[in-house]
């Protein structure tokens, strides 16, 4: 996926900035890097789609929901 290398370089740069001089300063607003998040997301699963890549299970959410409490199945 290195078609989003330089947009994964650009949210982090956000989210460290964002963390740094926001959220440990009690600032826990996280909007600043959205859209660049949204952009950056938006390419992996472009890049995904044409690897023949599913990963649905990835986009299920999970927190605050029964399944975060439950144990993996066992292999």
């Amino acid at each position: 996926m290195d078609a989003c290398s330089h947009l994964k370089e650009q949210y982090d740069t956000c989210f460290n900035t964002w963390f740094t001089q926001k959220f440990l300063k009690g600032d826990y607003d996280d909007e600043m890097c959205a859209p660049l998040l949204k952009v950056y997301t938006q390419c992996v699963k472009k890049a995904m789609k044409e690897e023949k890549l599913d990963f649905k299970e990835f986009e299920e959410d999970i927190l605050g929901t029964e399944k975060e409490y439950k144990p993996p199945p066992p292999k």
